[in-house]
Order: structure tokens, then C-alpha cells, then sequence
């Protein structure tokens, strides 16, 4: 199992699958089994009964999960991939962009 660069609320694009090419942010991450939530991303039909919530209940869509390896950050409308450095001044680990080599949000 790698070390999971990815974030809950960072905007991610997905780089392969059924939803390939559309964006949106993460809603939660499960880190055992390496799969993101992503908003408006795998949507899937699931039946529910009917509850107080719910009264009739019926097929509702929600966001399916989708493996981290199918996602790739975005940064400034630009796939970045993420690496990890030691920040001097603060002495913690801070996630940078392989492209520009600065720090990310």
C-alpha cells in the first residue's frame, strides 16, 4: 500500500475510466481500500426504502467510489503530480507540484 497524496477538498481530474476527462473535489477518501469519493464523478443508481427521510423512497443517484490511481490533481486547470518535501523552517512535510516545485494549498 503507497502513501496517499491526495486530500479531502483538493479538485482532482479523472484520468481514466467511465468518467474520464471531468473534474470535481474530494468528498472522502477510504485509505485502506485506496478509493476516493469524488463530487458529480461515477455517478451510480441505488434503490433505497422508503423512510422518514424519505417517504417514498425509490432510485436515487449518488457518486460511486473511484480508485486513487484513476485520479490526478489539478492546479490551475493544469494535472500536476505531487510529490513530498521537508520544509526547513517549519520541519514538516509539505506536499509540492513536480512541475513548478512549489508548495501545494
Amino acid at each position: 500500500m503507497s502513501k496517499i497524496k491526495l486530500k479531502k477538498g483538493d479538485t482532482v481530474k479523472v484520468i481514466s475510466g467511465e468518467s474520464r476527462g471531468t473534474t470535481g473535489k474530494i468528498v472522502s477518501i477510504d485509505i485502506k481500500k485506496e478509493r476516493a469519493i469524488v463530487e458529480g464523478v461515477n455517478m451510480v443508481s441505488k434503490s433505497e426504502k422508503p423512510s422518514a427521510k424519505n417517504t417514498n423512497g425509490g432510485i436515487v443517484k449518488k457518486e460511486g467510489s473511484i480508485h486513487i490511481s484513476n485520479l490526478m490533481f489539478l492546479e490551475g486547470g493544469k494535472t500536476v503530480r505531487l510529490g513530498r518535501k521537508l520544509n526547513e523552517k517549519t520541519q514538516k512535510l509539505e506536499r509540492i507540484s513536480s512541475k513548478t516545485k512549489e508548495a501545494v494549498k
